[in-house]
């Protein structure tokens, strides 16, 4: 058990949402009345998708917004990394270049 977590922590939330929609297709048709949500959700916000599933079947209220929030940081974040890595792969001269370790 503790391998099948750490292979989808390292293959990505869309790994663990294709994976858990084959195991659980009734979920997701429960959580989901059509397919157009849940792909959007898988392309742009794949934490919040699995946190929406996690807790929408019992209704959303109280703490579940809570881990919505949650998984919508974690999305943010991933994004913002990615931004805040690829700063200084610009060409020169060009917004975002990083002049500090630049040799003469």
């Amino acid at each position: 058990m503790c391998l099948l977590l750490a292979i989808f922590v390292l293959l990505g939330p869309r790994a663990v949402i294709f994976f858990w929609w084959l195991l659980e297709p009734q979920r997701w048709a429960l959580t989901f009345q059509s397919a157009f949500i849940p792909v959007l959700g898988i392309l742009f916000l794949p934490w919040t998708t699995i946190m929406y599933v996690i807790v929408f079947p019992g209704g959303i209220e109280g703490l579940d917004w809570l881990w919505l929030g949650i998984g919508l940081t974690v999305d943010i974040a991933s994004y913002s990394s990615s931004a805040w890595g690829n700063r200084s792969s610009g060409t020169p001269g060009t917004f975002g270049q990083y002049d500090g370790d630049v040799a003469p």
